[in-house]
């Protein structure tokens, strides 16, 4: 099924009028309109049109990007270095303000509400819609306070005895709890790379987001810390909203129930994993994940 993306004014956001992605800009590089099937039948996050230029319009990042990311799903994004998907990542919990002289247009609703409204307040938005980065990030505190650091600060926990229950649970859910329950007053920093993420995955959760976002998750991790990470995505898939940013097919393959594939700042296409792994729709799709180039 060929998606078709709307056009989104600019001011309050209405749909305007439908209109294929290709028409906007022009083909690129033989881009004209995403195929394949960019609906869910229950979305948490809906985009539309989404555009991100840098430098005052200067260099177009993403081109009039339509996609729903569904309830309790794994979304891999894939596509060549520089092809836009870590930056549309960055969009669906705002993290592109961070950058001057980044622009982002079109719409995306988190629950029906628009995430970019003027009024919208990003840091409840960022708790909503959390972020685990490519290279672990602990804090320079305790494996406790890692964690106790988000629920304080949000007001989740009353009193010492629920931020406790707090901690535990997130890093039993994040998979790490009988590897430091007996050490949670020493630093983050001295885990392994695989258990410093899993840690990540913990903080990131503890503040109980509704999405989780992930970019590249497993790029500096060794194959075993690698496979804890995947099983870790597959259990949380229960409770949350997945969107992975990844260079490994493979990765995306086992986690993920649906794929992205980006090229040059366009959805090329979107579907099931499975039929992109086995049947792609585009040719350009058909090049990257055979290896013709990417």
């Amino acid at each position: 099924m060929t998606s078709v993306s709307t056009v989104i004014d600019s001011e309050n956001r209405d749909e305007i009028a439908p209109v294929s992605a290709g028409d906007r800009d022009g083909p690129q590089d033989g881009f004209k309109e995403t195929v394949g099937d960019i609906y869910h039948p229950r979305p948490r996050l809906t985009c539309r049109n989404v555009d991100v230029c840098y430098d005052n319009g200067a260099a177009h990042a993403i081109r009039n990007v339509s996609l729903d990311i569904g309830e309790m799903e794994v979304l891999a994004m894939i596509g060549p270095s520089g092809c836009g998907k870590s930056t549309f990542l960055r969009c669906l919990n705002r993290m592109n303000d961070t950058i001057d002289g980044c622009e982002v247009t079109g719409s995306i609703r988190l629950d029906g509400e628009e995430i970019y409204s003027k009024d919208l307040d990003v840091v409840p938005l960022r708790a909503r819609v959390g972020m685990v980065f490519q290279k672990p990030n602990p804090f320079p505190k305790s494996i406790y306070e890692n964690v106790a650091y988000g629920p304080r600060i949000h007001g989740l926990a009353a009193n010492k005895a629920e931020l406790d229950e707090v901690v535990e649970s997130s890093l039993k859910r994040a998979a790490l709890w009988g590897e430091v329950c007996d050490r949670l007053h020493q630093p983050g920093t001295g885990l392994s790379g695989g258990q410093q993420q899993r840690l990540c995955i913990a903080r990131a959760i503890a503040v109980s987001p509704e999405v989780i976002l992930m970019d590249e998750p497993c790029s500096a991790l060794d194959p075993i810390a690698t496979a804890k990470v995947e099983e870790l995505i597959d259990e949380l898939r229960k409770r949350y909203t997945i969107v992975i940013v990844t260079h490994s097919m493979q990765q995306a393959a086992r986690v993920s129930q649906r794929t992205a594939y980006f090229h040059l700042g366009n959805l090329v296409e979107m579907d099931e994993t499975d039929r992109i792994f086995t049947d792609p729709q585009h040719q350009l799709t058909e090049d990257y994940i055979t290896g013709r180039f990417g």
